[in-house]
């Protein structure tokens, strides 16, 4: 990894943590002396931060961390549920049985530590499984443009609706009802239910 890259790492994990929060300037100098790097890999790494719209640059200020609100959020959500319904709908059509076979693997290792209360452990492969579909049914593009959609819109883990007990087995239903339309072939069962996932996610969201 380059310094470049740690940087940049350490940074937007900071920052989709909220370690880092909306409206933070960020002096290039300060980041280089806390992580122990030149100035040079810091502004690298702001660059690429702009890039993924998660800070922004003003006159006299320098570069501030974006604080998105309600209608980001209404955005985020509406972005994922097209770019992941679609990508659930064409790895209904080319999803092969060790990949199914991978997914349950992760879908029922979540069911596990869902029965033991690890409530902590489900957002980060609740994400895994959300990406590896799409990474399965769009992996020229869309699993590329879904990466990049999560990581533009920050999300503490503490903020993450797996936390919340009373969710937690409606959001696993979810998911076996998309493994069984992929088994199935079954595209537009697919699409729709991972649609309707992520949008009732959204509404949870919006309502916390």
């Amino acid at each position: 990894m380059s310094k470049a890259e740690y940087v940049y790492s350490v940074l937007l994990d900071d920052i989709r943590n909220a370690r880092i929060p909306g409206g933070t300037a960020l002096r290039a100098g300060e980041v280089a002396k806390r992580l122990g790097v030149s100035v040079t890999p810091v502004r690298e790494a702001l660059r690429r931060l702009e890039k993924d719209r998660l800070i922004s640059y003003e006159a006299h200020h320098g570069a501030t961390v974006v604080d998105l609100g309600e209608e980001a959020l209404a955005e985020y959500y509406g972005l994922r549920a097209v770019v992941e319904g679609l990508g659930a709908r064409l790895a209904a059509a080319r999803i092969t049985p060790p990949e199914l076979a991978e997914l349950r693997d992760l879908h029922a290792a979540m069911a596990a530590d869902a029965a033991r209360g690890r409530h902590d452990r489900l957002g980060e492969q609740s994400r895994h499984f959300h990406q590896r579909i799409v990474d399965i049914g769009g992996p020229a593009f869309l699993g590329a443009h879904a990466r990049a959609v999560r990581d533009s819109f920050p999300v503490p883990a503490r903020a993450s609706l797996w936390l919340d007990g009373a969710l937690v087995q409606q959001q696993l239903q979810a998911h076996e009802r998309i493994l069984a339309a992929l088994e199935a072939g079954d595209a537009g069962t697919a699409e729709h239910v991972m649609i309707e996932h992520i949008r009732r996610a959204g509404a949870s969201r919006a309502r916390g």
